[in-house]
């Protein structure tokens, strides 16, 4: 709801958008978006209360009424560094809310600053603005050196994962939010495979000393990170003078980031990555040659050990790497071991089919959906997926016709049997359910991702095939 003006010494005009904005509310096709509850179930005294609080916050409003940005402390040593200490450099800003970014962004145009752009939930192509600010690390040379390249991108929590940032290294908190992990993502943006700079610089503006008295932010939040010490180490420092880490965080030395079994298994997916940046990099032409190849392509290549890997993908769009021998029979589990075999050099010479490839393909499709069949739709008990749902069934059944059950988790419960999770979900639930997060704080978290969008992946209109399907294959010869 957006106000055409604000009246600061008028209450009755307050009282009049309050009524707009209930309107807007409940109509027929915004009412199910709300979790509503009667009034009956509230005390008298509330409304005492709530008159009150907006009496005080209208007295905040009216000391608030004349404010000159251009006297503002904060927008004025982001300004700085902007545009003295860190000229030159790409800066990432992450705001908490929307309604600062577009102030941050507006002010600082006005101050001269170019080059500068904003996201938020509200925009129109974050995933756009993120390739103009970091056209490098999303391999888009049509922005690069141009007047479209950005400089400095002032974004909310939409940007804080899911996209490779990595030409800046340099990030700026303007707010803390409570949720250190938060902290952990907005760094991820650029601390990734890719980063060419030595350092990563994360700045954070505190608040001023009087307010932190009242607050108690930087202590809260530093007894946060302390209370998590059994997966932080001593390298990154979040605040000056507290050497607060998350090294181990990174490496996984703790656990606490994946499955226990398949230990060696922990980073496939940068393992796969950087194979991938490794290959496109010496030779660009596989960016369009890789991706035009059709389904069930195979090769040959020496090996030591003779066999076949498989590689498909099942209906809950996982990747699988299956390595069998000439008779058939599986080889190793590790995903890691059987990328390894798989490995090829750009001069390494392809040989001649295997005569029984296809029967050995076959042989390893079998024992992937055996595979699949065994553990079911949830995947392996111990697997973040399993877990969550089987607890938050069980939560529901024994809080059925209470207000902990809302709409939005038993939506999400159904997603959760019938499609597979983002990425940023089954980390989440992993780490969380290691460090032992009770039933009432673990339905908060789903029902959180869940409105958020960073809960299951969907494929509205689509028929996924229950059955793997077949990528592509490699035939391992002893030459």
């Amino acid at each position: 709801y957006q106000f055409d003006e604000y009246r600061f010494d008028d209450e009755p005009w307050f009282s009049e958008q309050a009524k707009k904005i209930y309107q807007a509310m409940s109509g027929e096709d915004k009412r199910a978006r709300f979790d509503w509850i009667r009034s009956e179930f509230f005390a008298p005294s509330l409304l005492q209360d709530l008159t009150q609080d907006s009496q005080e916050i209208m007295k905040i409003l009216r000391l608030a009424h004349d404010w000159h940005p251009q006297l503002d402390p904060k927008l004025t040593a982001l300004y700085d560094l902007l545009s003295q200490t860190h000229l030159h450099e790409k800066v990432l800003v992450f705001t908490q809310y929307a309604d600062t970014a577009r102030y941050l962004t507006a002010q600082l145009q006005r101050f001269g600053l170019t080059k500068i752009e904003l996201v938020t939930g509200d925009s129109e192509n974050p995933t756009e603005l993120a390739h103009r600010f970091s056209p490098r690390s999303n391999q888009r040379a049509e922005f690069i050196g141009t007047a479209q390249e950005l400089r400095v991108l002032i974004s909310t929590d939409v940007l804080s994962e899911g996209q490779n940032l990595q030409d800046a290294h340099i990030i700026l908190n303007y707010d803390l939010p409570w949720a250190i992990i938060r902290l952990i993502q907005r760094a991820g943006r650029v601390d990734r495979i890719g980063q060419a700079a030595k350092q990563v610089l994360c700045y954070s503006f505190l608040p001023k000393d009087g307010l932190e008295q009242i607050l108690f932010l930087r202590g809260r939040l530093r007894n946060r990170i302390r209370q998590n010490a059994d997966v932080v180490g001593s390298d990154e420092i979040f605040f000056e003078g507290d050497p607060v880490n998350l090294q181990d965080l990174y490496n996984e030395k703790s656990g606490i980031l994946d499955e226990p079994e398949n230990e060696d298994d922990t980073d496939l997916a940068s393992q796969a990555y950087q194979i991938w940046q490794a290959a496109t990099a010496a030779d660009p032409n596989l960016l369009k040659l890789i991706p035009s190849l059709d389904n069930m392509i195979y090769a040959t290549k020496a090996s030591t050990q003779e066999g076949l890997i498989l590689y498909t993908r099942t209906a809950e769009d996982n990747d699988i790497l299956a390595w069998v021998d000439l008779n058939g029979q599986i080889i190793t589990q590790s995903q890691t071991a059987i990328l390894r075999a798989a490995k090829c050099n750009r001069d390494t010479p392809a040989l001649p089919k295997i005569a029984t490839h296809h029967d050995l393909q076959s042989q390893a499709l079998d024992y992937i959906r055996t595979d699949e069949r065994s553990t079911g739709a949830l995947g392996p008990k111990r697997s973040a997926k399993h877990q969550v749902y089987t607890r938050l069934d069980r939560y529901c059944k024994e809080k059925v016709g209470t207000l902990f059950v809302a709409e939005e988790l038993k939506k999400a419960v159904q997603e959760i049997y019938t499609y597979p999770l983002k990425e940023f979900a089954r980390d989440t639930l992993t780490r969380q359910l290691k460090l032992g997060i009770n039933d009432d704080n673990l339905a908060d978290l789903v029902v959180s991702l869940w409105e958020d969008d960073k809960w299951c992946i969907i494929q509205s209109g689509e028929q996924v095939s229950p059955e793997p399907q077949i990528i592509c294959s490699m035939g391992l010869v002893n030459s």
